[in-house]
Formats: C-alpha cells, structure tokens, sequence
C-alpha cells in the first residue's frame, strides 16, 4: 500500500495531499496506479477525501491549516530568500538551500526558516560560528528567521542517514545559492531515488553565481591558514562539550544522530525528529494495514 504510507508520512506534520503530490512521493510506475490505491484505501476506509485532498484522518481543519500555511509560506518567502542571500555572504558558505516546513510550502506563527548550508572543507565550524555569532549579537539569538542547524561540508556530502524522513527532508530541500556545489549534493546522494522515484528537487529558485562581499572574502583570506584550522578545531570542541551538557536526556545513540558534530557534519535537532517520526510512521501504518486487512477478512466471511 505505496499511497496509504505517503499518506501517513504526511499525516504526522498534519498536512493532508492532492493525489498528484500522493503519486510523486510514492513509487508507483503512474499516477492511475495511485488512483486506484487511492480508490481502494477510501472503500475500506483507511483514508479519506477532504475535497482535493486525502488524509487517514477525516478533519476538513487539517485542509484548512494546510490552506492557511501554504498563503503564510509565499508571504514569508521573500524575507527567506533575503536571509539566504546573507547567510551565502558569509565566509566559507558555499551552498544555501531552504529545508524543513517551509522548503515544502508550509509557514505558520510557530514555525522556524530552517536553512541547510554547505561549507568548504575544514572550515564548517568556523562558518557555523560566524553566523551563529551574528544570530547572538544582531538577532537576540532568534531562531525565528534564521535557524541554521544543519550544516555539512563540501567534500562529505553523502549523507550517513539514509532513511525516509532525510530523504524526504533532502528530496523537499529548496536551493537557493551554490548551483555547482548543491550539483555535486545531489549526485552524492542518488539512494534518494530509492524512496522517491517520482519525485525532483525544485531548483528553480536556484542562482548560478554568487559573489561574496570584500568583508568575507577578507577573512577566508586571513583564516586560510594554520589558525584557521586550528579555530575551527576549537569551536567544534567547545560546541559539542557544550551540547553533551545541555543534552544529558539524550542517549548515545539518539545524540549521534540528532545532535551529530563531526569535521564534516554539524546537526542541531535536539528533538530527534528523526527518529519519532520513524517510529510513529510505522506504528500508524501498521495499526491501518492490520485495520485494511481486517476489512478484507470481514467481506470474504
């Protein structure tokens, strides 16, 4: 049931689909096939339709939030794209790509502008520090417009975790600046197509150059050295000591993978999204599959 779990996936952020977007976050070969699961799920009752929408929760709200979310996402758009052009301004960043809610469309008061960046080799803390830096000093450390909390290198860009939600969150990524780089991100990771084979990354907000300011490209040039190394050595030591103490109630595993601080990797998602959204996926589509095949016994009694 290929739908049935997109459905579900999508049904955890609250946010119900058209059978066009069911289709290409799916695997089936065309989008009659997901018609007639889509069909199948809605005689069973397993899912319902909510106008242009489907769901496995039958709330016309959960149409309305999306509605609503999806007009405060193109208003909200500009000032995102204002904010990665100064986040690409700064040093050593070389790719900017809108993620999380709004890369798919959705904005609302309670959420964040989450923004994937790429750095240049052995420079990631050190880019990291200077826009958290700015964040501290000129946005009173607000996450609001300007949440920067993935970051990976540019010659480590296959990312480790390769399950549905990082492919969902690598599949939805908006880029914004870094064409050549982001180019390379997306041939790094091609296991994507595996869960997502109907579906493309949407570059079209994505520009083939950018320059950076005098004031960056002066301190690439003063960090481009022993010192540079060295510092970023540094942030990367105190911010991960740092974290280890803020984040006792996560365990090992969980904060390897949540809070994950590498030379090439830097994650700040205290949550664990990743992981309750997994485990969530698939006791949801176990309790409809169980539910679904139960139906089927009923009508062959």
């Amino acid at each position: 049931m290929n739908a049935l779990k997109v459905i579900i996936y999508f049904s955890i952020f609250k946010y119900p689909l058209t059978k066009e977007e069911v289709y290409s976050f799916s695997s089936s070969p065309n989008l009659q096939e997901t018609e007639r699961e889509l069909e199948t799920l809605l005689n069973k009752k397993i899912i319902f339709n909510l106008g242009d929408y489907y769901s496995d929760i039958n709330d016309i709200a959960l149409v309305n939030r999306r509605l609503k979310g999806n007009k405060m996402a193109r208003e909200i758009m500009p000032k995102a794209l204002k904010r990665a052009k100064l986040i690409m301004s700064f040093p050593y960043v070389e790719s900017v790509c809108l993620s999380g809610a709004l890369a798919k469309d959705y904005y609302d008061d309670d959420g964040d502008i989450d923004y994937f960046i790429i750095t240049k080799p052995n420079k990631l803390w050190l880019a990291r520090t200077f826009l958290i830096l700015f964040k501290k000093l000129f946005l009173l450390n607000s996450n609001k417009y300007f949440c920067v909390n993935y970051f990976i290198s540019s010659n480590h860009l296959k990312i480790d975790e390769q399950n549905k939600f990082t492919a969902t969150e690598l599949i939805t990524l908006k880029p914004i600046y870094g064409k050549k780089i982001f180019n390379n991100f997306v041939l790094e990771n091609q296991w994507v197509l595996d869960y997502y084979p109907n579906k493309i990354i949407n570059t079209t907000s994505l520009k083939e150059n950018f320059k950076k300011p005098i004031w960056s490209r002066s301190l690439e040039v003063v960090f481009n050295n022993k010192i540079g190394e060295k510092l970023d050595y540094y942030f990367k030591k105190i911010t991960l000591n740092k974290w280890k103490s803020k984040f006792k109630n996560l365990k090992k595993k969980e904060f390897e993978v949540a809070m994950k601080s590498t030379n090439d990797v830097s994650k700040h998602h205290p949550q664990n999204f990743q992981t309750r959204v997994i485990v969530s996926l698939n006791e949801r589509y176990d309790d409809k599959n169980k539910a679904f095949n139960l139906n089927l016994t009923m009508e062959h009694a």
